[in-house]
């Protein structure tokens, strides 16, 4: 079996559906699970009506009935099965209305909306073209959560539970369309996965019943050594490991994130980014291994990123320093990034999102704290086994450029080297690593999947 993912844009229309379809039915002799996200923008049109009703009192789901009910026009089918959804919307706004207020759980519950939507339309659809097929929320289909809701988890009972409820429908030449995003806590409240979460759905279903592989569709021909909006002449990469997509999602790229990955991850199984758009293009393959034939993989950057330097002779020889050090970030609540150390000094750096003052408050009692805000993470991924020789040719492009390096992290990761320049000159240095290291060399066969 395998595993098809089909983000929003995939699916914004009736034209979209079609599309998907077509692909999806190429792929029946090798026994697919289909996973939806909400068609097109209709996630924020359903924040956008609770936050009406909130705040005007005025209950309006037009918007997302029209996108949906002419979609259905679009494809000639006939779904009452909507019908009962959206009017459970409905009274769900008039509530948020009348109590004017909004936690996280209503929030889920809310949003929910759009997956099981978008999936029942999906499947009626399949089944007008000759596929036999099912509609399944994410709860029907064995997802599981902990109630950590707007970023909840999936519980271990879920590996069991998924290929309990969807093996006898793929070994009967059944086609589960599946919710992406959304699951139920052991108490029965919905839940979303956060960010990611679509995908995580995807590898999750994969890695629970041992498929042969993974799809992402999306509406780009992989990742990229470079964002394009960067670097014009980037190209997909034909391969890449877990961690390599890792690092280049954490840094910048946003093709598939993270943690959706872990499921694979843990189980081997491969995960293939395609284009839904231009299903002809390779993609790009995420596997264990890959053969490396070049240095650099890609470059990334990551902007609006603040770093603190940390001195204080009380570090030499003294144990227990570095902890006391971080209990304070912890106190706060602040998600550090990269870490330079020396005998007297630590750097880090975080998203410019913190209010650091009491930190530096803290940290002033052991420690001279200086805070830099307006910088940004350069991250080239490639080969470890080669890192004197990138750094080298790294720095030198920096000195042509004329743009110090302030901070440099390199060892932790197995795949990484990052340093920290002004946000200002991120593009500037991201621009002549890309030429340099990759440029006109690049090519097709550069990388290969063992």
């Amino acid at each position: 079996m395998i595993v098809m993912k089909f983000g929003g844009s995939s699916l914004a229309n009736g034209e979209r559906i079609r599309y998907v379809a077509e692909l999806v039915k190429r792929e029946l002799p090798r026994k697919p699970v289909l996973v939806v996200s909400a068609m097109g923008d209709t996630t924020d049109h359903l924040l956008e009506a609770a936050a009406m009703a909130l705040e005007t009192g005025t209950v309006s789901i037009e918007r997302i009935t029209e996108l949906h009910k002419s979609t259905i026009r679009e494809l000639h089918i006939d779904m009452p099965k909507i019908t009962p959804l959206l009017a459970e919307l409905q009274i769900l706004l008039v509530g948020i209305s009348l109590i004017k207020e909004l936690t996280g759980r209503t929030r889920d519950y809310l949003v929910s909306f759009g997956e099981r939507l978008a999936a029942r339309i999906v499947a009626a659809y399949c089944q007008s073209i000759g596929m036999e097929t099912k509609a399944l929320d994410a709860w029907e289909g064995g997802f599981v959560s902990d109630s950590h809701f707007t970023a909840a988890e999936l519980v271990p009972e879920s590996w069991n539970a998924i290929p309990e409820k969807l093996m006898p429908l793929i070994e009967g030449r059944i086609l589960p369309v599946l919710t992406g995003f959304i699951a139920k806590d052991r108490k029965g409240a919905i839940t979303t996965l956060g960010r990611g979460g679509s995908d995580l759905s995807a590898t999750m279903v994969a890695a629970a019943c041992e498929a042969e592989e993974v799809q992402i569709w999306k509406d780009v021909d992989g990742i990229l050594t470079a964002d394009p909006r960067i670097v014009p002449e980037a190209r997909p990469v034909e391969a890449v490991t877990y961690e390599e997509a890792a690092e280049l999602a954490y840094f910048g790229a946003q093709v598939l994130h993270p943690r959706a990955m872990q499921p694979c991850m843990r189980t081997k199984i491969p995960v293939w980014v395609k284009n839904s758009y231009n299903p002809s293009a390779p993609g790009t393959r995420i596997v264990a291994a890959v053969k490396k034939t070049r240095p650099v993989l890609g470059i990334t950057s990551r902007n609006q990123v603040t770093l603190v330097d940390i001195v204080s002779t009380r570090m030499i020889g003294q144990p227990g320093f570095l902890e006391e050090l971080f209990a304070d970030f912890a106190k706060y609540g602040i998600s550090v990034d990269m870490v330079a150390t020396s005998e007297v000094s630590v750097s880090v750096t975080m998203d410019a999102i913190y209010d650091l003052e009491p930190l530096k408050k803290d940290l002033s009692r052991i420690a001279d704290v200086e805070i830099k805000t307006g910088r940004a993470i350069v991250t080239i991924i490639g080969d470890v086994d080669r890192s004197s020789e990138i750094l080298h040719e790294a720095f030198g492009v920096c000195v042509g450029l004329g743009i110090p390096v302030q901070m440099v992290s390199h060892g932790a990761s197995k795949v990484n080297i990052s340093f920290i320049v002004n946000d200002t000159q991120s593009t500037e240095v991201v621009r002549g690593l890309h030429m340099h290291f990759i440029g006109a060399n690049f090519s097709k066969g550069s990388t290969a999947c063992i």
